[in-house]
């Protein structure tokens, strides 16, 4: 029996075996359109009968998902867009919304109050740890888990809560290219459930970290979570981010090159909480995953693949997302390490 300890997080799964040979390095651009089509259908066939994994039921509403629901879409950095399965179904963006919100307040605020009030540093602990507060003097660790969401949340430009509101939404909107809508159900829903958020923000209020109605800082957040969308929007905003903050349909400068960068970066170091490392060793992609079981992975200059299938893992990923994000960054050359050596002039 080995002594080594336990990895608490139940990822990575087993790296694709054979075929390795058709991988693709990194640089440059994406393949050519009927390879990627093709990959992505097939991707989807290989993994749509997956049966692991258990839908979401903290969140009661989102225990109303279909487990057989699963959608792929791959955008790329100048607007091709390649779908398989359920792209088309929407669902809430719930802590995926946390990447974009965050661009925007960087986008507002600036690179070095952003660092200096948020932090850039995984937890090691899990989305909703009150001991990360506690263990680092009631600061915020990141922008991915829940205390440092609460905290950008807190920082949104406006001077009433509803030009907040209207800030978030507008800008979650032109990442998409398109006006989002709120799911009400999904809403109400996690208002009667998110006392620990709720909890959280006034932790933060005690230590000085949030200087607003810490109540309707929770509110806001979970405003922002409720959001619908499909994988062809989640996809469009990764894609915007890769290209450098630039939407590539709409031509429209959402963000900052320099605020993208510094997204970018967060999400690779703590996007998936405490499995991160775990995410970029395997997948070499910085990526975001939401409990209603989207995931969006972005390839900087290349593009983004975004996944939707509500069955998670024990961490709280998507299953179905994670092998076919796995085997995609091989097969299309999305994983930000592969190279291969140059020949000697």
């Amino acid at each position: 029996m080995s002594n080594h300890p336990k990895n608490p997080v139940l990822f990575p799964y087993a790296r694709d075996q054979g075929h390795l040979e058709t991988d693709v390095v990194s640089t440059g651009d994406l393949p050519e359109a009927a390879v990627v089509e093709n990959m992505m259908q097939k991707t989807y066939e290989m993994h749509v009968d997956l049966s692991e994994g258990t839908v979401a039921s903290y969140i009661p509403k989102l225990a109303e998902a279909d487990p057989g629901w699963f959608g792929l879409t791959l955008a790329s950095a100048t607007g091709s867009r390649f779908s398989s399965g359920d792209s088309q179904q929407e669902f809430s963006i719930q802590s995926i919304a946390k990447a974009f919100v965050y661009a925007l307040v960087c986008d507002a605020v600036g690179h070095e109050e952003v660092r200096e009030r948020i932090g850039v540093n995984n937890t090691g602990l899990p989305f909703n740890s009150v001991m990360a507060i506690e263990l680092n003097e009631g600061h915020t660790m990141n922008p991915m888990v829940n205390a440092g969401a609460l905290a950008t949340t807190s920082l949104v430009s406006g001077s009433t809560w509803e030009e907040k509101w209207e800030f978030i939404l507008q800008g979650l909107s032109a990442f998409a290219g398109r006006d989002l809508e709120l799911d009400e159900g999904v809403y109400a829903s996690e208002m009667e459930t998110n006392m620990r958020n709720l909890s959280i923000a006034r932790l933060l209020q005690s230590y000085g970290h949030i200087t607003v109605d810490p109540a309707r800082v929770t509110e806001l957040y979970t405003r922002q979570c409720s959001l619908r969308v499909t994988t062809e929007d989640l996809a469009i905003m990764g894609a915007t981010l890769a290209n450098g903050g630039v939407h590539p349909i709409t031509g429209t400068q959402v963000v900052g090159a320099d605020v993208s960068r510094d997204v970018l970066s967060v999400m690779a170091s703590t996007g998936m909480y405490e499995a991160s490392g775990d995410w970029l060793f395997e997948i070499g992609m910085p990526g975001k995953s939401g409990v209603a079981g989207g995931i969006v992975t972005i390839a900087p200059g290349k593009g983004s693949l975004a996944t939707f299938s509500p069955p998670l893992d024990p961490a709280g990923n998507s299953v179905r997302g994670i092998h076919a994000t796995r085997h995609l960054s091989h097969k299309l050359g999305l994983n930000l390490f592969s190279s291969t050596a140059r020949a000697r002039q």
